[in-house]
């Protein structure tokens, strides 16, 4: 549940951190003592104040080594105490920032993958890297500043009341005022900072918008349009902050004149003991000295609502990634080797409470080692079908078994090992083509290299400098689109997992680079269930079976020739061509079925 400034304490609020700082509790120790110690030497200057007027030049009874002797051991306290607690505080918040962090990632990793279509890239990478980040460090320092101020307050406090009660009280004054002013400016601090992280989130989605299309931008003239879009959110953006610095600003002078008002009416009131009750001149000295160092800690505490406020909303981003992000949970079942028999029953998904069902009762059984393909009109349910069996979409009713379990009862990660995929959209890492190839797990470079030459990567690979360890770039996008293709392939043959989802794999490539995929493809659906959302006729007709969806309903099933003399639905897409012809060279599967080789997901 969002913590809301309004609803919840302060206390109640950082509790929820604690368990991410708790590991640090020596660094928080540390801290404490170095802030008490520097706090402590405060009321020393007013005091070697009094006695060097008092006693230094009217009855020379300080020796004059004494004086430099006293300033460099008192302020070297102090820079040593200084320097203790911010390191300590540092270690504290960096060791909680990395627990917060690891705790924020893995439960990225984790979650329902609803959460990627509810929440941007942009969004969360800037709140796992950025808002934490900052959040961390302005909390801690403001912390530093709250614990040091408050203590160096109360040891000033402490050290007037000995000087001089009656003259403390007026200065006790202050904290009514002091309070209120603090309770209103931070509960607006604390909104505005949350309208501000949601106005950074829509400029960086703008942002993050216009980089992954550019060419379209480019192309179609749009960059006028996009600007206008960053223009307003970024007036926005703007006003803002004009209004969390007119909130922040206003605290200074308030406060700064409830002080005025109560050093004048210290000043006055000590003016006038001063003359009938034998008050020194050095007591006199003291006295408003420690009086006017009262003024910066209380600035401070009066400041400090706003970096307070501003670290938390950050902070609490995080934790509402991780305590409100649900995460996707299995089974326990978990064989060593599975056959690959896949079936689904009276299967619905709906995406959305209101929204229109993808699938429709749908029920379909895939024995072990069949070639099954997928066909119909866009929007027909395919890609949703096929992303049940892993689930990266969760069945709305029904239920999708393999090798006669529930989806449900597997152990996720085992359920996850049957599956290869090759998608017409490939996604590659910023790192070795080994890696890349072995995801998921340490690379076999023998294996790797296996793999690469199976998918007719063996030119590339003889031609880079550092083979399988060369560098891909920014999702391979220094490969051509045929090369990438491949090196997915490569990946799925080399994870050499039981079924295998296609999916439009040698959509949008030329002819030479699709007939390598395709002779690839061949390869790797051998031996293995397959299922293949198909376009290509070479696919299709040697299918072990056509599955044609239209509107989330399996409307026909049969082979290729049963279905063309059915006269239907796949009949007549094979007329108007929806279905496309190629003259890639057909592999030869087992029973005399020839394995599909020019499929894409």
């Amino acid at each position: 549940m969002t913590t809301d400034a309004s609803t919840s304490t302060l206390t109640q609020r950082l509790s929820r951190l604690w368990p991410y700082f708790r590991s640090a509790r020596g660094g928080i120790a540390l801290a404490a003592v170095g802030t008490l110690i520097g706090a402590l030497t405060e009321p020393l200057i007013p005091a070697f104040l009094q006695m060097l007027l008092d006693k230094g030049f009217v009855d020379r009874g300080i020796p004059l080594w004494a004086v430099p002797a006293a300033l460099l051991g008192l302020f070297g306290i102090r820079g040593l105490a200084g320097f203790v607690a911010q390191y300590a505080l540092t270690y504290t918040a960096s060791l909680g920032l990395l627990n917060l962090r690891r705790a924020m990632f893995e439960r990225l990793n984790a979650a329902e993958l609803s959460l990627f279509s509810q929440q941007t890239a942009s969004k969360l990478s800037n709140t796992l890297v950025y808002e934490v980040q900052t959040g961390s460090t302005t909390l801690v320092n403001a912390f530093l500043t709250l614990t040091k101020d408050s203590l160096t307050l109360m040891a000033l406090m402490g050290y007037l009341l000995y000087l001089n009660w009656k003259l403390t009280l007026i200065v006790l004054l202050l904290f009514p005022g002091l309070i209120w002013i603090m309770r209103v400016f931070s509960r607006r601090l604390y909104r505005l900072t949350q309208a501000s992280q949601q106005a950074t989130d829509d400029l960086a989605y703008v942002v993050e918008e216009n980089v992954l299309a550019h060419r379209m931008v480019r192309l179609h003239g749009a960059q006028a349009q996009q600007a206008r879009r960053f223009d307003v959110l970024s007036v926005a953006l703007r006003r803002l902050a004009l209004k969390t610095t007119i909130a922040q600003a206003a605290m200074t002078p308030l406060t700064q004149m409830l002080a005025a008002a109560a050093l004048s009416a210290v000043i006055a009131v000590a003016l006038v003991q001063s003359g009938g009750s034998g008050v020194t001149v050095g007591g006199f000295v003291s006295f408003v000295t420690a009086m006017l160092m009262l003024v910066t800690p209380i600035r401070h505490l009066a400041e400090i609502a706003g970096p307070i406020a501003r670290g938390l909303a950050a902070l609490e981003r995080g934790l509402a990634l991780i305590e409100e992000t649900p995460s996707q949970t299995g089974g326990q079942h978990a064989p060593a080797h599975v056959a690959g028999h896949i079936d689904l029953q009276n299967v619905w998904v709906r995406y959305g409470d209101e929204g229109s069902a993808a699938l429709q009762g749908v029920s379909l059984d895939i024995a072990p080692g069949q070639v099954v393909a997928l066909v119909g009109p866009s929007g027909s349910g395919k890609t949703t079908l096929a992303n049940l069996l892993p689930r990266f979409v969760e069945a709305s009713a029904g239920q999708v078994q393999l090798d006669g379990h529930p989806l449900a009862d597997w152990d996720l990660g085992t359920l996850r090992r049957q599956f290869a995929m090759v998608s017409q959209d490939v996604v590659m890492l910023n790192d070795s083509l080994a890696f890349n190839v072995a995801l998921g797990s340490d690379p076999d470079p023998v294996r790797v290299e296996h793999a690469l030459r199976a998918a007719n990567l063996g030119d590339l690979l003889d031609r880079l400098p550092q083979g399988i360890h060369s560098k891909v770039g920014h999702n391979a996008t220094e490969l051509s689109g045929g090369q990438r293709q491949r090196l997915a392939i490569a990946r799925a043959l080399y994870k050499d997992a039981p079924i295998l989802i296609l999916d439009e794999a040698t959509s949008a490539l030329d002819n030479e680079s699709e007939r390598l995929v395709q002779d690839a493809i061949g390869r790797l659906m051998t031996g293995r269930t397959t299922i293949v959302i198909a376009h290509r006729l070479s696919t299709i007709e040697h299918a072990d079976r056509v599955v044609v969806l239209a509107e989330g309903r399996i409307i026909e099933q049969g082979s290729h020739r049963e279905l063309l003399q059915l006269d239907g639905l796949y009949a007549r897409l094979h007329a108007h061509g929806g279905l496309t012809g190629s003259d890639a060279p057909v592999v030869e599967g087992r029973s005399g079925a020839a394995a599909h080789t020019a499929t894409t997901l």
